[in-house]
């Protein structure tokens, strides 16, 4: 039975006890650490971080079949929920065999669907047949696996007896376990990394132990910004989840698994729009995310702006997806028998759209329960839903075609003043070390003077009515000439 220890009302993590070999298993590693300890020639070790200190311990030989995948791994935390009810009997038995059996599976599948094999585990079971093990593994003295669970499973599929494993402490708690697999993992020289959803769970659950962005930026080795947009984004993925719960049914965090980059850009493009305006900045969010679930690429969900709905997806959407969305846009006035839009309307009929795509997206026809019927409506809705933002994102992109072409030339000169500006600098700094090649310099000028007149020229072509600034420019090359 899985334990959730607290301290002053602050997480812990999980004690889930001890199992059914642990006896056997330290007798066992007594006896293998006493062996290696009397052999003749040079012991193996392995350093880990224990408990903020390196510490290097004794690698041994274990039997394969004899030890423990570690039910707390950050690695298939988010695929465990890929089949509830196992999930279920890993959470109240996880030293059961149909749940170690289900971690098995979890560890050689697909992290963005754990239906299909991982070709990273496929690999890597290539590479321990052709080259064996190259790093041990890490268990406890009960015989459960802190890091090197995914290598046991190759191993163990392989049909390999033994695997080679350093051995922590006898001290070794839960807590222990959870600290040194992170710094394991987090090592960059390591083979297979965590999924992304996992480690954005990783780096979750290290902020429910109340440390701070900076601290856990630091051992995850990203930047403290980076940290706090991977909270912001899980935040943002658990609200999409509870708002996709219907009747049973409900999205898991492993059907985002893939939207990594997407997610990533709406958080700096959302943070950019707030400043300006929150409205619009939610808007934007909310038609990013229904364009993601419904399976856009990034360059399409790219196109997606505050003005999307108004400009190109209204017009286009059916009553059946415009009833619900109109609806939850509006206030009923207690005791009239009317409705008005309410304050934010824009962001709550947004909102409302993005939960039917989300409620039609969670009705999977492969879920328990789950009528015939209602996974045909919900298939309908998901592919008209698709339609009209597919159909809304084709004048989207066109738009921003011309805004680009359009905004190419004053980019372009714009670039060309920093460029100048940046030369104006590097003139001083030469005539102090009076080291400005004189001749190049002149025949560079000549050629920006040639550049100007052909801009020149392209300018009174096509601008009917010239400012100042092509006025000037118009009047220096007529007076040059």
């Amino acid at each position: 039975m899985i334990v959730e220890s607290q301290e002053n009302g602050t997480h812990v993590s999980m004690d889930f006890g001890r199992p059914p070999k642990a006896e056997a298993n330290q007798e066992l590693v007594r006896k293998r650490l006493k062996d290696a300890e009397s052999a003749a020639g040079t012991r193996e070790s392995l350093t880990v971080e224990w408990r903020g200190q390196p510490l290097h311990v004794e690698v041994i030989d274990m039997p394969v079949a004899d030890l423990y995948y570690n039910p707390g791994t950050h690695r298939i935390r988010a695929q465990r929920d890929h089949d509830p009810e196992l999930d279920a009997e890993l959470h109240s038995d996880p030293w059961s065999d149909r749940s170690q059996d289900y971690l098995h599976h979890l560890l050689m599948a697909l992290p963005a669907d754990p239906s299909k094999d991982d070709p990273d585990f496929i690999e890597l079971m290539d590479s321990l047949r052709d080259f064996r093990q190259n790093d041990p593994g890490l268990i406890t003295r009960d015989g459960v696996l802190v890091n090197g669970n995914t290598r046991r499973a190759a191993l163990k599929e392989l049909a390999v007896t033994h695997i080679r494993v350093g051995v922590l402490p006898e001290s070794c708690t839960w807590d222990d376990v959870n600290a040194v697999e992170l710094s394991l993992q987090l090592r960059k020289d390591h083979r297979r990394e965590y999924s992304y959803i996992n480690r954005l769970l990783a780096i979750d659950e290290q902020a429910e132990l109340g440390r701070s962005a900076k601290d856990i930026a630091r051992d995850f080795r990203i930047r403290e910004e980076t940290c706090k947009q991977d909270q912001w984004i899980l935040t943002c993925l658990r609200d999409l989840i509870e708002r996709s719960k219907s009747e049973g049914t409900g999205l898991r965090l492993l059907d985002f698994e893939q939207h990594q980059e997407k997610l990533r850009e709406l958080h700096r493009k959302y943070v950019k729009d707030a400043r300006v305006s929150k409205t619009n900045a939610d808007v934007m969010k909310e038609n990013r995310l229904a364009a993601m679930v419904l399976g856009f690429s990034k360059t399409d969900v790219r196109l997606i702006e505050a003005d999307f709905t108004r400009r190109y997806l209204d017009q286009r959407l059916p009553d059946e997806l415009k009833a619900g969305a109109s609806a939850a846009g509006s206030v009923a006035i207690p005791g009239l028998g009317r409705s008005m839009k309410s304050v934010d309307a824009s962001v709550t009929v947004a909102r409302a759209l993005t939960d039917t795509v989300l409620r039609a997206k969670a009705v999977s026809p492969t879920a328990r329960g789950v009528s015939a019927e209602r996974v045909e409506v919900a298939t309908r809705t998901f592919a008209t839903a698709r339609e009209v933002f597919e159909a809304a994102l084709v004048p989207a992109g066109s738009d921003a075609r011309i805004r680009k072409r359009k905004q190419a030339a004053p980019g372009r000169i714009t670039d060309a003043c920093q460029d100048i500006e940046q030369c104006v600098t590097d003139l001083v700094m030469a005539r102090a070390s009076r080291s400005l090649d004189e001749e190049a310099f002149d025949e560079a000028v000549l050629k920006l003077r040639d550049s100007l007149g052909k801009l020149a020229v392209e300018s009174a072509r096509s601008i009917e009515v010239p400012g100042d600034g092509v006025e000037w420019l118009l009047g220096a090359v007529k007076q040059e000439e």
